[in-house]
């Protein structure tokens, strides 16, 4: 068996536990109704959010333009998936409505004619949370299903239901017991944008900040309400509801990990096939490698300015031993690590960094656009001078060595 050598940057990621935590997700979108004018984005918006949380390390039922009696099959499905689950999580997009209080959600054949076609064509929320709650430790529940809802005009005109309208009303925490997340597109009793994008404005917020690396999703709704906020010029602040008892990280990377540099061997099949084994990210394998080159990047530092950096201005580095200085100034100061690794104090403490590298503006700007061709490698060995003025080499270099 031939092996092929690849040279690969590994990290030790402590992630958050997808492996030992069992997460289950109901996915329904709904916008083709035949008694109602169509709706642009919910399925879009349910099938990327299905998606997503597939990368989240959830086991995903979704449907989508489903009637009544799919919908039912679909929660039913659901229902004995999600039986001990760590996090139990659904997501909705679709017409939805309210009566007296309660919130409905409507599959894609609800004509609701009168009061009796509310319990045979529409789907209580209320049933789907306690399909959530059976052996579940924690629900996060999310409803983009508060847009303008002809239906419910109808339901309440031609029927006579009373307190039946567009919007949804708010959930009481206790509904979904200890260890609950509800989240809607907008304020209870309002009603909020379907969005003139691929997806609708809560949709999309979500989309960008869920699972965000060691973010939680109290942190993440947050940024979400703001999002959506500001994308409909403050028409549309979503509405969140919290009794989470522990903090929820859907992705959750140890960033101190240590980092390793070494080779890992990708498995031949015999015969001399060049064709590789069709395993699930190998070892080595490139999936492997942009995960920790990704990581990598988060673990480099940050200046504590953005302004543009030139060779002899005073630099604010975020480092009080070398904040307000040069890189000209600091080429001819002493050095505060080790030039090369092991190498014993004695030959360098004390010494100046000119003394030896021979640096000068040219060499230098040599090296610095090394570092900014390949960010992650300021992380591979440390610098005489530190990490960041490294990282302040690649930002001189990116400027044009200036």
């Amino acid at each position: 068996m031939r092996g092929i050598g690849l040279v690969a940057l590994a990290l030790l990621l402590t992630l958050s536990a997808a492996s030992a935590e069992r997460r289950v997700a109901l996915v329904l979108g709904n916008s083709q109704y035949q008694h109602a004018p169509a709706l642009p984005n919910p399925v879009r918006d349910a099938q990327a959010m299905a998606e997503r949380l597939k990368d989240l390390d959830f086991e995903v039922v979704s449907g989508f333009d489903l009637t009544k009696l799919q919908t039912q099959t679909t929660i039913a499905q659901f229902a004995k998936q999600v039986r001990g689950a760590d996090i139990a999580l659904f997501f909705y997009a679709g017409h939805g409505l309210q009566v007296s209080g309660s919130n409905y959600l409507l599959p894609v054949d609800a004509a609701l004619e009168d009061e009796t076609s509310l319990d045979f064509e529409a789907v209580p929320v209320d049933f789907v949370l306690r399909q959530m709650s059976r052996e579940t430790s924690i629900r996060l529940i999310f409803l983009d299903a508060c847009r303008d809802n002809p239906l419910a005009e109808v339901l309440a005109r031609t029927a006579g239901v009373t307190g039946a309208k567009s919007g949804l009303a708010e959930i009481p925490i206790e509904n979904g017991g200890a260890g609950t997340l509800v989240a809607f597109a907008t304020s209870p009793n309002q009603v909020a944008y379907d969005g003139s994008g691929e997806h609708s404005p809560f949709a999309s917020a979500l989309l960008a900040h869920m699972g965000e690396t060691n973010v939680s999703i109290t942190e993440a709704m947050n940024r979400v309400t703001a999002d959506v906020f500001k994308a409909t010029a403050g028409k549309q602040r979503p509405w969140i509801n919290v009794s989470l008892t522990t903090e929820v990280v859907l992705h959750k990377i140890d960033l101190n990990a240590p980092l390793i540099v070494g080779e890992a061997t990708a498995p031949q099949p015999e015969g001399g096939s060049d064709v590789r084994n069709a395993t699930a990210n190998p070892p080595g394998s490139a999936d492997d490698a942009q995960l920790a080159l990704n990581v990598l990047r988060q673990k480099i530092p940050k200046l504590a300015s953005d302004d543009p950096i030139f060779f002899d201005h005073p630099i604010d580095f975020g480092d009080p031993e070398i904040d307000g200085k040069s890189i000209a100034e600091l080429i001819k100061s002493k050095p505060r690590f080790s030039p090369v690794e092991g190498l014993d104090k004695s030959v360098w403490e004390g010494k100046h960094c000119d003394g030896c590298h021979q640096w000068n503006e040219a060499r230098l700007c040599e090296q610095a656009k090394n570092f900014a061709a390949n960010d992650v490698s300021v992380l591979r060995l440390q610098h005489p001078l530190g990490t960041r003025f490294k990282v302040a080499l690649a930002k001189w270099a990116q400027g044009g060595c200036k």
